[in-house]
């Protein structure tokens, strides 16, 4: 969402229920939009950017693309590219196995892609919102824009995972997701972990131990949708009207 933006009303919109509870299209979350500049993401964090950070305003970021993302090294916190799509150590090309976009928060801590990552290389990925989809009756797929109702970025939950075979090497990163809260689960059953301000230092490896207490659904009200235009279906779509509200 667009700073000074007008936020998403709050709850959820007419005609999703029945919907939604039909039908989940794909996993949480699996595009997401961010337009908030990387000065502004710089200061917020009280990080360092990279010079490499990919251009803003993005309104359709898509798995396997280049993301900015928050980590902390030796207690300076970077702003940095990653791949999104996270690769273990042992795929042999990038696509050697599923393409890993999130990590259950569940079990992150015990799943051998995950596990190294959750204890040693946790990170934040920044959003201005994201999107999800739901079918109507005659199965049509339906996009929904989902953030914060006065338009302030979130703080994502990610882990990062170093790769490299035969001369290609990316830094990969996969969001961490959980059971949504009741409010959310009326549109889909599992939402990404948003860290709160307080929370970051302690995501981020600079405050001990206890992470894990962190990875829970956002508090109700934390998050507001609307419906937006099918355009968004596409992963070629691009531009602000892909989250404008949907006429009615």
């Amino acid at each position: 969402m667009k700073d000074g933006a007008a936020g998403p009303a709050r709850g959820l919109a007419p005609g999703v229920r029945g919907a939604a509870a039909r039908a989940i299209l794909r996993p949480m979350c699996g595009r997401f939009v961010i337009t908030h500049p990387d000065e502004a993401l710089a200061r917020l964090f009280e990080a360092r950017p990279a010079n490499d950070l990919p251009d803003t305003p993005r309104y359709n970021v898509c798995p396997t693309q280049p993301v900015a993302t928050i980590r902390s090294e030796g207690g300076t916190r970077l702003l940095a590219p990653m791949r999104w799509g996270f690769l273990p150590h042992w795929y042999k090309s990038e696509t050697d196995g599923p393409l890993l976009i999130n990590a259950r928060a569940e079990s992150v801590a015990t799943r051998p892609a995950f596990r190294a990552a959750c204890r040693e290389r946790r990170c934040i990925v920044p959003a201005s919102g994201f999107y999800e989809w739901t079918k109507d009756d005659e199965g049509r797929r339906l996009p929904w824009f989902i953030a914060r109702p006065g338009g302030a970025p979130l703080a994502l939950a990610a882990i990062w995972q170093d790769w490299e075979r035969e001369g290609r090497a990316h830094r990969t990163v996969a969001i961490v997701t959980t059971e949504a809260a009741e409010d959310m689960a009326t549109l889909h059953h599992r939402c990404p972990v948003v860290l709160e301000p307080a929370d970051w230092a302690l995501w981020l490896g600079e405050a001990g131990h206890g992470a894990a207490t962190l990875m829970r659904a956002p508090s109700p009200g934390t998050l507001a949708w609307y419906r937006v235009d099918p355009r968004v279906n596409s992963n070629r779509a691009e531009g602000p009207g892909l989250i404008e509200p949907l006429a009615a």
